[in-house]
């Protein structure tokens, strides 16, 4: 077997896989060439039959060392923000488990009890990290009862909530952030934007890029956004966006460079001072594709603008009528059968 190329992690470690009787055998290395290196001699300490590798058995493995596996093989193709929810599950939830060999642990016990610690969709969400990570060992995937997971609808603009909610943000230090996401972009898009990236000119914007969190808390940039979709060049539809790039006389680095989380505080306290719905920051963007819809934008159109690759999970999770397009469906219907009636 060939020893593959390492590839180096963000913390600047190098990292490859070797796959040795069917076992994968993560190697780490100050540089490319110091991890190559001691993959060659663990490889030849293999072949020599010096260095026994074997996968381990049930009794060997706890909950904690098949998590961490799972998460190490990943982080080198993963984005940050998705290896900085595999260690949070490994390192909060679990607890009285994570240490257990994995074929002594009552996993439908082991399920109840975490039910009193967090919501049905994180425990949902961590008992699927679980599965995966007991299949990449190739032990059996056990069967367990899960709580319903709710459906939570996120709040968004109606249409006519969208000018009053833009007034109320006009000269706030999050404003151009807000109508960013009043576009379509997600929140690690418009975090991630550089100005390089803004053409006033042409009155585009190219998203190719977000700025997310890694598994210690730190920001880091991505150069690749979330599907092939997600990288497209926006056109600045919103002349108080427009005016608002142009007052900005130093356009270097980031367009926005407030915290996420002054992005969310400022968006709640422009819609109480607006008063209209009370949303976040995703649901500008359920507001963005719901006045397409109102507009009667294809969606098609609307995937393209929005960055969506899933027709069906922008129809069902994004394209949500607005009360007021609801009513007059309502009232069509009625009219008809009312006219039917004479």
């Amino acid at each position: 077997m060939k020893i593959p190329e390492p590839r180096k992690l963000k913390s600047g470690t190098w990292f490859l896989q070797l796959r040795l009787n069917g076992v994968s055998v993560p190697v780490t290395g100050e540089t490319a060439k110091a991890c190559k290196d001691a993959a060659a001699v663990i490889k030849a300490e293999h072949r020599a039959g010096v260095r026994e590798i074997k996968r381990k058995k049930p009794q060997e493995q706890t909950l904690k060392s098949i998590l961490e596996a799972y998460i190490a093989k990943r982080e080198p193709v993963r984005s940050p923000s998705t290896i900085r929810g595999y260690t949070q599950i490994k390192e909060n939830r679990f607890k009285d488990y994570i240490d257990k060999p994995v074929d002594k642990i009552p996993w439908q016990q082991m399920i109840n009890a975490e039910v009193t610690e967090c919501s049905a969709k994180t425990l949902k969400n961590s008992w699927g990290l679980v599965c995966a990570a007991l299949a990449d060992a190739g032990l059996p995937v056990p069967k367990v009862e899960l709580a319903a997971v709710p459906v939570k609808e996120i709040p968004f603009l109606q249409p006519d909530e969208i000018k009053p909610f833009c007034e109320a943000i006009k000269g706030d230090i999050a404003e151009i952030g807000m109508l960013l996401e009043l576009q379509g972009l997600r929140r690690s898009e418009v975090l991630g934007l550089d100005w390089k990236d803004v053409d006033l000119k042409n009155k585009t914007i190219h998203v190719h890029g977000s700025r997310v969190q890694n598994k210690d808390g730190d920001f880091v940039t991505k150069n690749t956004t979330k599907n092939k979709s997600s990288s497209r060049r926006v056109p600045i539809m919103i002349p108080q966006l427009e005016d608002a790039l142009k007052a900005v006389k130093t356009r270097q680095g980031r367009v926005v460079d407030q915290a996420e989380n002054t992005l969310y505080r400022h968006t709640k306290e422009a819609c109480e001072r607006a008063g209209v719905t009370i949303v976040g920051n995703h649901g500008l963007r359920h507001s963005f594709a719901s006045l397409g819809y109102h507009l009667g934008i294809s969606e098609r159109q609307l995937m393209e603008m929005g960055g969506w690759s899933d027709f069906t999970t922008m129809h069902k999770i994004y394209i949500r009528v607005a009360s007021k397009d609801k009513e007059s469906a309502n009232n069509a219907i009625s009219d008809f059968f009312k006219n039917e009636a004479k």
